[in-house]
């Protein structure tokens, strides 16, 4: 009930906020007790905080938090995990610290599922945090992030299955199985590298192409949120 109640009553008492940057005729946005003030120069983006912090104080008698409070570029900024591009013509995009605590949550799970099988761990416990993640998201107008991001989790997906096969003979079977040649197979399995390395490599790229991982029915960022702009 608390969680629904707060962006209610923060609505109803900053009400009066919404009005005096209004009449002030400054562009901002605000969800519940967060808000962002966007104006052209640092000196006036001191000028606007300082007047800002004493109304909140004096007329609406609230604490502001100093620690939350900072001027800085909108792309230095992160607003409900949303940024800015520094291009010309501005961009919204996913901040960098949502990103990496996706990809925190994410090295979580593959910790968790070292040992499990693929096509079930992608179903029950990867799948419903990206399908989350980018859902929340789909308002981004950037598409590099994504393309990073679906790289980056279908490389630790093939180092889930590098380890689980443990012996060079093992791997070699396997790499021969899923379309390695023989005598690529032979020289991937014994080459020593460590499993990150391996997971990276073109021998593991060919065996788990994206295809592979499609027909698993792994989230693809790239493709959703694709479907997300038309």
């Amino acid at each position: 009930m608390g969680g629904v109640l707060s962006p209610l009553l923060s609505n109803i008492v900053l009400d009066e906020l919404d009005k005096e940057l209004e009449r002030r005729g400054l562009s901002y946005v605000r969800y519940a007790d967060d808000f962002q003030i966007y104006v052209k120069t640092k000196r006036s983006a001191e000028r606007v905080q300082a007047s800002t912090k004493r109304f909140i104080e004096k007329q609406l008698r609230l604490k502001v938090n100093e620690e939350k409070s900072a001027i800085g570029r909108p792309w230095e900024r992160d607003f409900l995990g949303y940024s800015f591009t520094v291009d010309k013509q501005t961009r919204l995009k996913p901040s960098k610290t949502s990103i990496k605590r996706l990809r925190q949550k994410i090295k979580q799970q593959f910790r968790q599922g070292k040992g499990r099988n693929l096509f079930r761990f992608i179903r029950e416990d990867l799948n419903p945090i990206l399908r989350g993640w980018i859902n929340y998201f789909s308002q981004s107008q950037t598409k590099g992030f994504v393309e990073q991001l679906d790289s980056w989790i279908r490389r630790h997906l093939r180092k889930i299955k590098w380890r689980q096969w443990k012996r060079p003979w093992t791997r070699m079977q396997k790499l021969i199985k899923l379309g390695v040649s023989e005598q690529r197979a032979a020289q991937s399995a014994f080459n020593q590298r460590g499993p990150w390395w391996n997971a990276g490599a073109s021998h593991m790229n060919l065996a788990f192409s994206g295809i592979y991982f499609a027909k698993l029915g792994l989230v693809n960022l790239t493709h959703a949120l694709a479907r997300f702009s038309r």
